[in-house]
């Protein structure tokens, strides 16, 4: 009879157990490392902790090249400094990683206006000074870049029409606190951005109070129909600060024409929203849609809400030259979210 064998970790072969150790998150591979001599060793495998370091902190091997850590160092080292804004940092860093890569093809002198990260302690001394907490995705972006230089065009986009123009920069923590709001209808409430032809800012509220929610992001608009002057209400852009700023990178990065750049001017940057489903063609001419609302043309009482489009026809690069056309007249059948009809008709051509 054959003898029987008892089964130990320490017989099992590493390959097997190295699998299933890829499977755990950081912190049981930390406890593991605590239970014997054999888990101690597997644990610091290098290729567990460079996933792990991939996953969180979004580093590559170039990253390390010029490190003497192991990529259980690295990682132990970037969550010393960022450990606090752990579900936040990938998200946010992919985003400002992108947004970079898309303006230094577009727009490189945009890159120049961005400034360097804040410091824990220079946060800190922002809340004490407003005397409230700054959420952890503010906070973590602040540490990858604290906002752009006062320039035009501003980062957060701009929008040329006849009559009206339009640029919002991202404001760094300093300017910002500078002008937090604690008057009526504003109480709480944090600058994020600033126009400086329209004085326009969008806001983020630092507390549940006056009819909006902890980190809620809005445009302020007054109430024009209430008596008392301090009645504000809100355009909503965002439910959180990384709910706002990766919607607005994503606009950004949506390949559509509707989104006019150029190396001078930021023009429509994330402003017009392109729909899909906003395309119509017929034969080889294709046309689309993508409109723009304007919190600073709008108000909510008396209801007015102002929005701004911009239309491109397109003929397919394979049809026949005989099958070119001229537009002589244009007809847009407007249906808005209540269901309400406009038509309009007139000449093809508007102005130059």
């Amino acid at each position: 009879m054959a003898a029987s064998m008892e089964l130990r970790l320490d017989n099992l072969p590493s390959d097997p157990l190295l699998l299933i150790l890829s499977f755990l998150d950081f912190r049981d591979l930390f406890h593991c490392s605590f239970v014997n001599k054999r888990l101690n060793e597997l644990t610091g495998h290098n290729p567990l902790w460079k996933s792990l370091c991939s996953r969180y902190w979004l580093l590559t091997d170039s990253d390390r090249t010029n490190s003497a850590l192991s990529w259980q160092g690295v990682f132990r080292q970037y969550y010393l400094d960022w450990g606090r804004y752990l579900q936040h940092y990938a998200v946010l860093k992919k985003s400002w990683d992108q947004l970079k890569t898309f303006l230094s093809q577009r727009c490189p002198r945009m890159i120049a206006s961005l400034k360097d990260g804040a410091k824990e302690e220079e946060l800190d001394s922002i809340e004490t000074q407003i005397g409230f907490k700054l959420p952890d995705d503010y906070r973590c972006s602040y540490r990858l870049h604290n906002g752009q230089k006062l320039v035009v065009p501003g980062l957060m986009g701009s929008m040329a029409l006849s009559n009206h123009y339009r640029s919002e920069d991202l404001l760094d923590v300093e300017t910002a606190a500078g002008g937090f709001q604690q008057r009526k209808g504003m109480r709480q409430c944090l600058p994020l951005t600033f126009c400086f032809h329209t004085g326009l800012s969008q806001y983020l509220a630092l507390d549940a109070t006056e009819g909006r929610n902890l980190s809620d992001i809005f445009y302020h608009c007054p109430d024009q129909v209430a008596q008392d002057p301090s009645a504000i209400d809100m355009f909503i852009t965002g439910t959180s600060f990384s709910d706002w700023f990766t919607t607005y990178v994503n606009n950004v990065l949506v390949p559509t024409e509707s989104c006019l750049w150029s190396t001078k001017h930021l023009i429509g940057c994330s402003r017009y929203v392109h729909d899909h489903q906003c395309v119509a063609t017929t034969g080889d001419i294709s046309v689309a849609v993508s409109t723009s609302f304007l919190p600073e043309l709008s108000s909510v009482h008396p209801p007015h809400f102002f929005f701004t489009y911009r239309i491109r026809i397109e003929m397919s690069s394979s049809a026949l030259p005989e099958a070119a056309c001229q537009l002589d007249s244009r007809y847009w059948k407007i249906t808005n979210a209540n269901g309400n009809v406009e038509e309009v008709r007139g000449p093809g051509v508007v102005g130059m």
